[in-house]
């Protein structure tokens, strides 16, 4: 079959790679009939993520139809259209049965290399390094499913594709982002970073009640459909974040902050992003964490600061003086993806949210290596790319 490999460094290949068979009597085998480039997909290509290797699929946002099914699997058949969450979970360890199904104790075959790195492992990704497994991931043409019987979810026919597709991430990760925040009515929620996770965490503060949306970003395409969702935006090139919330606020802060950027901030944007920048190139540093320092600071008291950016390592000169005296919550995660399908779903049926609005780009598989480079240099409007093998 044909798919996206990983090669190094700015690398991505469409080449011809074996076919996936079934290995286990839960899997499923899935033809991919859409698939997406993400964001986290970047930090791959930037070399940032350990543990990949030459030829390793990536991808990890996948839907498509049923072709086979193992032999113990009776949940889903032949013909069956699913969205496969990117978190693979076997629903009956400690944290499966809690709802917490990216923390799955089966999952990682990798877990001992997880657990020096981050004191102990969480579920195993597709597409996302040996670090979490090795699993081939869903920009293919197939997709081999472990755990085939507690991941996808069954979409109806009256969904199309790109209405469905991003129940695998997306949506659900922007959703929890804003659920995190326990909104209240009159509530101001800043959110950092405009992309696809955070443009779906302002729709999701609006759906859950959220007064006022601050987005911040710097590309125009990003801010013009952050606006078109509601949000009142700062471009953090041509002012101070800091000082425009507080205005904003009448010094008083946002009710809660979300960090859609995670480790790859824009590293002009500020002093310390110019320095973590250094770090990182010099290997004194694993990440650039500006925009949790500065949604620490932008918070009010005893307000929330939810992280669903991607953080690979060890964080320097975050402000936990400011979080300690003031009151700070963290809340922070891999999603769940499989705790929140339903809701969401539903909620796509009742036309409460359309998820497609996100996609700027459609393309073939082969035209997949050539868009992960327009998607990182933010070029030609680029906010979504949809592949449809």
């Amino acid at each position: 079959m044909k798919a996206l490999t990983w090669h190094g460094k700015g690398d991505i290949r469409c080449e011809s790679v074996p076919d996936p068979q079934i290995e286990d009597g839960r899997d499923a085998i899935i033809r991919v009939t859409s698939c997406a480039i993400c964001g986290s997909d970047l930090h791959m290509y930037d070399g940032v993520i350990p543990g990949m290797q030459a030829g390793d699929v990536v991808g990890h946002e996948t839907m498509g139809e049923v072709v086979e099914v193992g032999a113990r699997n009776s949940k889903l058949k032949v013909g069956d259209r699913v969205v496969v969450p990117f978190t693979i979970s076997c629903g009956e360890c400690f944290f499966c049965k809690r709802g917490y199904f990216s923390g799955c104790e089966r999952t990682n075959p990798d877990r001992e290399k997880a657990a020096k790195l981050w004191g102990n492992s969480p579920a195993g990704l597709f597409g996302y390094s040996h670090l979490l497994g090795g699993y081939a991931g869903g920009q293919a043409e197939y997709l081999r499913v472990p755990y085939a019987d507690v991941g996808p979810i069954q979409v109806p026919d009256t969904l199309t594709d790109d209405q469905a597709l991003f129940l695998s991430d997306i949506f659900p990760t922007g959703y929890m982002a804003a659920e995190f925040c326990d909104i209240q009515p009159g509530e101001t929620i800043a959110i950092w970073g405009c992309g696809p996770v955070g443009q779906m965490a302002i729709r999701s503060a609006f759906l859950l009640g959220a007064e006022r949306v601050i987005a911040i970003d710097t590309v125009p395409e990003r801010l013009a459909l952050a606006r078109a969702g509601g949000a009142l935006t700062l471009d953090f090139m041509d002012e101070d974040i800091y000082d425009r919330i507080m205005e904003l606020t009448h010094g008083r802060g946002a009710d809660a902050c979300i960090d859609a950027v995670g480790t790859e901030a824009e590293a002009m944007a500020s002093a310390d992003s110019m320095l973590d920048r250094v770090k990182t190139a010099l290997f004194m540093g694993t990440d650039r964490p500006h925009v949790l320092r500065q949604a620490i600071h932008c918070c009010r008291n005893f307000g929330t600061v939810s992280v669903v950016g991607v953080y690979g390592g060890f964080l320097d000169n975050v402000p936990m003086g400011s979080a300690i005296n003031r009151g700070l919550k963290f809340r922070m995660a891999q999603t769940p993806v499989q705790h929140y399908l339903p809701v969401l779903l539903e909620r796509i049926e009742k036309g409460e949210i359309d998820p497609s609005f996100v996609i700027t780009h459609h393309a073939s598989l082969e035209e997949g290596p050539e868009l992960y480079k327009t998607f990182r240099d933010k070029r030609d409007g680029c906010i979504k790319v949809v592949l449809k093998p």
